[in-house]
């Protein structure tokens, strides 16, 4: 754990040395898109809290934005380096160019790799009796870290609630007068390969890895509002190739999780369905597309039109009706496999279950309604907060993870790795085979 430790303390350095330069680039690693941000630091006050609330006042301007068409990423995991390293210079250069400056440091985020949440309880005793920076250290290291297991790798550790005495719920306890300090932390790992490929395709662009996140995080805290991340909502982020699933409370995420589906899957059914193109079923889903059929919708037709020189094979036409048959039964799937996630979490025991559907899939007409039906609760569609700077193009709701890792980027939540340890008290279980990766890679 110590090495997990080191590596992520070595990451908020460069982020820290990032904002002294004033630009830091963000990069979303998703599996129909990549997308960068390019973001300039105005140097205002980067502790003033109550700028997270205002859109725009976050102490940042994005200067340059760009985004491409994925490629080499499935499931939100990179599978082919050279293609993906190749999307990854496009965006980053599109974007610096846009920006007319060049950016050295990126954080970055991704889907997919098999996320796990885990809860953790550690405890301490006040030394003095006011709570000091390294109490709180304590009774974070002394959290009994379970066995993640082989090739697993820890993302993020944050504390989500300290006791103080029976004072439960306390956000921040530093300068508190008690006698024991307790800590709530949630902990999600991921698949350790996922990680290790993005950064090294990170590095192979020559750009220094400043954070990594996990999607489904940065979308929750793009397209939640304050209201849900502090008494309880979950996030649905539903991209191209995978679907993220992330629950806040206490304006923290306390679970995280992921499903193998997303929009690519309902455009594949379409060019199976209606043996069309993937290009053409994704123009079609994007135009036409829907999961709620009315009488109206079998009147409609759509040309589907093709590209193999077969003028009569090409000239077919479908009714929407037909098109809504085809994409309907895949997003119910999607929704269901969500359903099982959040149920698995037990979403249900929390005081507010607001839901909030975000990502580029997200925006089939009908979904919320639908999403509504399945998940048995209230559902909005979210849209990121609107930051400064940020142009017309990048405001959609597939640029939630994008808006929340620059969020991040500004105001980082505080994490375990934030906290000095104390010397003899590394984690009640070592971890120190987790992530050997970054002693050997960086």
């Amino acid at each position: 754990m110590l090495e997990l430790y080191e590596s992520q303390r070595a990451m908020r350095t460069m982020r820290k040395a990032a904002m002294q330069r004033g630009v830091v680039a963000i990069l979303d690693v998703g599996s129909s898109k990549i997308a960068c941000l390019v973001l300039r630091f105005d140097g205002s006050d980067m502790a003033d809290e109550s700028a997270m609330s205002l859109a725009g006042q976050a102490g940042f301007r994005v200067i340059g934005a760009a985004t491409t068409r994925s490629r080499g990423v499935r499931f939100g995991e990179i599978e082919m380096m050279a293609e993906t390293e190749r999307a990854i210079r496009t965006a980053v250069q599109a974007a610096q160019k846009m920006a007319n400056i060049r950016v050295d440091h990126v954080i970055a985020c991704f889907s997919g790799a098999d996320p796990r949440s885990y809860g953790l309880v550690g405890e301490a005793e006040l030394e003095g009796h006011v709570v000091t920076e390294q109490d709180v250290s304590r009774a974070l290291s002394s959290c009994d870290v379970p066995d993640i297991g082989q090739g697993r790798e820890v993302l993020h550790a944050q504390p989500v609630n300290f006791a103080l005495d029976h004072r439960s719920g306390l956000a921040d306890p530093r300068g508190q007068m008690g006698q024991r300090l307790a800590a709530d932390m949630h902990m999600l790992t991921v698949d350790a390969v996922a990680v290790q490929n993005l950064a090294q395709c990170v590095r192979r662009c020559d750009l220094e890895l400043a954070g990594i996140y996990s999607s489904a995080y940065a979308a929750g805290y793009a397209a939640l509002v304050e209201d849900e991340q502090e008494l309880g909502a979950a996030c649905i982020d539903m991209g191209g190739g995978s679907t993220g699933v992330s629950i806040f409370i206490k304006k923290h995420m306390i679970y995280a999780d992921a499903v193998r589906l997303g929009g690519d899957h309902v455009t594949g059914d379409i060019s199976m369905g209606l043996q069309v193109p993937m290009a053409s079923a994704e123009r079609i889903k994007t135009f036409y597309g829907g999961v709620v059929a009315t009488g109206m919708d079998d009147r409609e037709m759509i040309d589907t039109g093709g590209d193999t020189g077969d003028w009569e094979h090409d000239r077919r036409s479908v009714s929407r009706t037909e098109l809504i048959g085809i994409m309907r039964p895949r997003v119910e799937e999607i929704l269901e496999e969500v359903r099982a996630k959040l149920d698995a979490a037990g979403f249900d025991h929390l005081p507010s279950q607001q839901i909030v559907l975000t990502g580029a899939a997200s925006q089939i007409p009908g979904l919320d309604g639908l999403a509504s039906r399945i998940l048995g609760q209230q559902v909005r569609l979210g849209r990121p907060l609107r930051v400064q700077g940020l142009p017309q193009a990048a405001t959609g709701p597939g640029f939630a993870s994008a808006v929340g890792l620059s969020l991040f980027a500004a105001h980082p939540q505080d994490e375990w790795w934030d906290f000095e340890l104390p010397v003899d008290r590394y984690p009640a279980r070592s971890l120190k085979r987790v992530m050997r990766w970054f002693r050997d890679n960086w």
